[in-house]
């Protein structure tokens, strides 16, 4: 693998905030840990107050950074913030831990914590278990085969709620992923791009917990499509999709990347619309654990949490995502060819149709567990029929949804956690207030619950 930063797993590299991480010089990294530490903490002090990128660079290299560093010790408690990062987290209970994963593109931080030395600068050492589908990870999760897994952002809480599986407490410290889905339709549709015809297709969805069917069944039932007679919808693993559109028992499917552009590149489908053209900024998939091991191994679960959190920094980065790519498509990880995941990462893409588009955007690594996406959920599991009677959406939203820890796990990557004020889910047009779920079900004509 291509070198990402400096020397990330150099042993002087001292994490999150450190200069391999900055481009800059080696010199940055070395030295006795306790100089390192507060280097580290002026780094992140300075991205905090002068930005980044070139400003920053030229205030620098105008007034030196030692004269810059002495002027803001003047109004920021440098030496009680370095003293604070030099404490060491709680060792880790548990050390070796099992991850199951499926083999797709949403899976980027829990893969590549590893290849990039997050889990072992988090004292952890990380077997990831390559899963055939999300039943048999629920499963195996739940049996405590797995200490954690990347789940569907729906799932951890279908299990707290007993919904498909017996009710045991779930949690999700950390959204993987935003975006980065696609209806991807067989060639032979490439003139019936109105959801309104589509009456008598058979369409696929990962998993009856996923984003990907609450997505699907929200776009067709806004074009007018009753879900129980005009359309079936059929839930196959990620890995049978592509094989089952080119034997015509599927019309389409709304999946995980990189299966939407295995589709194009075998020359079976085209895309239809990315899933953000329906929601930008949904959700899909998460690192999720069981709520008795968290509580069990606290200094386990947060390791593993700034590990999966850290490298979904390091995935956000445009710069990054070529070697990214190169990585996570050997047989160990995705197991498709480089290029069909290069263009997902990098959003420049083929779109089956003769055209090439580029969405940067197309997926994003980013890992706050917003309540409101939990709220959101849940109003699609019961406006379908999966659960019935009331729900205390902000109880279970908060129980299973861990964004506090999240919010730690970001900032000690030295980050800055994402301002819940300004944040806003539309769904085709449709804004949707957390506040008063009921009230967003009832809106809606077409609904089963």
């Amino acid at each position: 693998m291509a070198r990402l930063f400096h020397d990330p797993a150099s042993p002087a590299c001292a994490g999150p905030g450190c200069g391999c991480r900055e481009g800059l010089a080696a010199s940055t990294c070395a030295g006795p840990p306790e100089d390192v530490a507060a280097r580290v903490v002026e780094a992140a002090v300075a991205r905090a107050v002068l930005g980044r990128g070139a400003a920053r660079r030229r205030l620098l290299a105008g007034v030196g950074s030692a004269a810059a560093m002495a002027a803001l010790a003047q109004v920021f408690p440098l030496a009680a913030a370095t003293e604070a990062f030099a404490q060491a987290p709680g060792v880790p209970e548990k050390k070796s831990l099992r991850v199951g994963f499926i083999p797709i593109t949403c899976a980027t931080p829990i893969i590549m914590a590893g290849p990039m030395g997050h889990y072992a600068r988090q004292g952890l050492d990380v077997e990831l278990v390559k899963t055939a589908g999300w039943a048999i990870v629920r499963d195996k999760a739940m049996a405590g085969e797995y200490d954690a897994a990347h789940m569907l952002a729906p799932m951890p809480l279908a299990i707290s709620m007993g919904v498909g599986s017996a009710p045991v407490p779930w949690t999700v410290p950390a959204i993987e992923n935003v975006n980065g889905q696609a209806i991807v339709l067989a060639l032979k549709h490439r003139d019936r791009r109105d959801p309104a015809t589509w009456r008598g297709m058979k369409l696929g969805v990962a998993f009856d917990f996923s984003i990907h069917n609450y997505l699907l069944r929200y776009y067709l039932a806004e074009a007018g499509l009753d879900l129980d007679r005009d359309v079936q919808i059929r839930v196959l693993p990620p890995a049978e999709m592509v094989a089952n559109l080119r034997a015509d028992n599927l019309d389409g499917f709304l999946g995980p990347d990189p299966i939407n552009q295995r589709a194009v590149y075998d020359g079976i489908g085209f895309i239809h619309l990315l899933s953000r053209e329906i929601w930008d900024g949904h959700p899909c998939c998460a690192l999720a654990v069981s709520r008795g091991f968290a509580q069990a191994a606290p200094n386990t679960t947060h390791a593993l949490l700034r590990a999966v959190v850290e490298a979904a920094g390091d995935a956000s980065r445009p710069e990054n995502r070529k070697d990214i790519a190169d990585t996570i498509a050997v047989p160990n990880y995705l197991n498709q060819p480089p290029v069909v995941v290069e263009q997902v990462l990098t959003g420049t893409y083929a779109d089956g149709l003769g055209g090439v588009k580029h969405v940067p955007d197309r997926v994003s690594f980013a890992p706050m567990p917003w309540d409101s996406f939990a709220v959101w959920i849940m109003t699609q599991m019961k406006r379908w029929g999966q659960v019935r009677g009331d729900l205390d959406y902000a109880a279970l939203s908060k129980q299973v949804y861990l964004a506090t820890d999240a919010e730690r796990a970001i900032r000690d990557a030295g980050l800055a956690p994402p301002a819940a004020s300004g944040r806003t889910i539309v769904v085709m047009g449709k804004p949707f207030d957390p506040a008063t779920p009921e009230a967003y079900l009832a809106s809606f004509p077409i609904r089963r619950g």
